[in-house]
């Protein structure tokens, strides 16, 4: 079947979906229209179950979108366990297999996104192209008594229904900033946010600034390394909206993003220059950036493109400050992240990997064992 089923057809087309998905072992509930719940370019169904340690979503059409995660709703709970989906190409009408979702939570800093009304916790999200069905199963973890964190829900991004909102309104002023000082290494071509047509009415609040930028934190955005470059904008704008609609940031967490053809785009406003406050590297965001390159580098191979592009960029933002790209710092912990204590004093390198300050994965053992590299190329690149 080719046709997209949108969650308002007729209730005739939607049974006849139903008999001939039924046939396939796939289940439409007929209630699926009055479960979601929307908000610019997000949809979000809620999952169910009787058992505390399951919950889940059968198989059912919905309105078209290209990225998906789950949230809850404390956003220092650990999901524990495995969250699985399935999803239909609205191209071929072909059903994928399960895919894991990545829980490695992204919480923001104490005292900033986390504070904000309806902040929620969630996995990463995962871009699965043009689609128009989905199904989910989450399960706790095998051998524990912990039940999964209460209000559990699948969120479907479309940022295409968003870019066609977001063009529609004006966009605010920029907010004041500090000025930046001299720097020792030319500024690489970046996208500004317009590039990948952010929707600025949805930032509710200006950009916040530490001090200065001492060091660079290198992620990945796990997911899928299934796409074209020219899909990285769509790809940015989703995770976009599931950073701020879904889990309730006031923006983007990152202040840049890499594609795999080696691409640096505008991230979280403030301006790229400014040491702007992001939601990175929990207990760690203060003073430090966070570049992440579109993919998941456990399984992918750095390019040139990516490794002289994160370079790049680390190169021009710690040189900002007069800091030797190949150097060390030591950094003060903000809070127990899991890897470190409130006020545990911790030394980094300049450019870092994710899971140096938090424990996580990112930004998978390729790129993090690439880390080394990007160092001599932006050590290279402040000396001209």
């Amino acid at each position: 079947m080719t046709e997209q089923f949108p969650v308002r057809r007729t209730a005739r087309v939607a049974a006849a979906t139903a008999v001939a998905l039924a046939s396939l072992g796939l289940t439409f509930p007929a209630q699926a229209a009055a479960e979601i719940s929307t908000a610019d370019g997000v949809r979000s169904i809620a999952l169910h179950g009787a058992d505390p340690m399951r919950r889940a979503l059968s198989a059912r059409p919905t309105e078209p979108f290209s990225m998906l995660g789950v949230t809850w709703d404390d956003p220092r709970a650990q999901l524990g366990g495995t969250a699985q989906v399935r999803t239909r190409s609205s191209v071929t009408g072909v059903w994928s297999g399960w895919r894991e979702l990545d829980l490695d939570v992204r919480t923001p800093e104490v005292g900033s996104d986390s504070d904000r009304a309806g902040v929620r916790a969630g996995t990463q999200p995962l871009w699965t192209g043009p689609s128009d069905g989905v199904q989910v199963r989450v399960t706790g973890q095998h051998g524990t008594l912990s039940k999964l964190p209460g209000g559990l829900r699948v969120e479907l991004v479309d940022p295409a229904d968003a870019e066609a909102e977001a063009l529609a309104r004006s966009a605010p002023s920029a907010p004041s900033a500090p000025s930046a000082v001299v720097n020792t290494a030319p500024q690489p071509v970046v996208i500004p946010r317009s590039g990948w047509n952010s929707d600025e009415s949805l930032v509710k609040d200006p950009a916040t600034y530490t001090t200065d930028t001492k060091v660079v934190f290198a992620h990945h955005t796990a997911g899928t390394n299934d796409y074209t470059c020219d899909q990285s904008p769509d790809i940015i704008r989703a995770i976009f909206l599931y950073h701020v609609q879904s889990q309730g940031w006031n923006d983007i967490g990152y202040q840049f993003l890499v594609d795999k053809c080696g691409t640096v785009f505008e991230g979280r406003a403030g301006g790229i220059d400014k040491p702007v406050l992001g939601a990175q590297t929990y207990g760690f965001n203060t003073d430090t950036t966070g570049v992440a390159v579109l993919g998941n580098y456990n399984d992918a191979i750095s390019s040139q493109p990516v490794l002289d592009a994160v370079a790049a960029v680390a190169a021009w933002k710690l040189g900002t400050y007069g800091y030797d790209a190949a150097g060390t710092v030591q950094l003060t912990a903000a809070a127990d992240n899991g890897k470190y204590t409130k006020g545990q004093k911790v030394t980094l390198n300049r450019i870092s990997g994710h899971r140096d300050g938090y424990p996580t994965e990112c930004p998978g053992n390729n790129l993090y064992a690439d880390l080394a590299t990007i160092r001599a190329l932006a050590s290279a690149k402040q000396t001209g």
